[in-house]
């Protein structure tokens, strides 16, 4: 299974935001939308970095009250790990793992076309191996 079958299932859309939005109201955005992650982009397409739970958190404890002052290019991470439609789920889970996040952006020629994240890989995974079960099943009872 690859990338291209997360994003026809589960869609295509990505949310976005602009470095110089402020983080609160990135968070409040995040908070109303139930997600967790943003991808920073000028025009919705070009990838300039992610901001996620954990960069508001840690942006929590370094600027404490000030949070609310920061803009979401004071606390983005600009070296975002991304994927390809094409890619292979195995391999993002490789890339999940070794860079320790749980979004990632889902690019094409240079430019935004999806977003898939821990929960949508775990459970495309989840549903491979129940059907690669299901058919082994089926193969045993068959030779019976």
């Amino acid at each position: 299974m690859d990338v291209k079958a997360i994003l026809d299932h589960k869609g295509r859309e990505v949310a976005t935001t602009r470095p110089e939005v402020s983080v609160l109201s990135a968070v409040n955005r995040m908070r109303a939308s139930g997600i967790g992650a943003l991808v920073v982009c000028e025009d919705d397409k070009t990838v300039q970095g992610i901001i996620d739970e954990r960069q508001i958190v840690w942006a929590f404890g370094e600027h404490a009250g000030d949070i609310a002052a920061l803009r979401v290019a004071d606390i983005m991470r600009t070296t975002v790990v991304t994927c390809r439609p094409d890619d292979d789920i195995k391999a993002v889970m490789t890339k999940v793992t070794t860079h320790r996040v749980r979004h990632i952006p889902v690019t094409e020629g240079g430019r935004l076309v999806g977003m898939v994240s821990i929960g949508d890989i775990v459970k495309s995974r989840l549903q491979a191996l129940e059907l690669e079960t299901n058919v082994l099943r089926d193969i045993a009872l068959a030779h019976r």
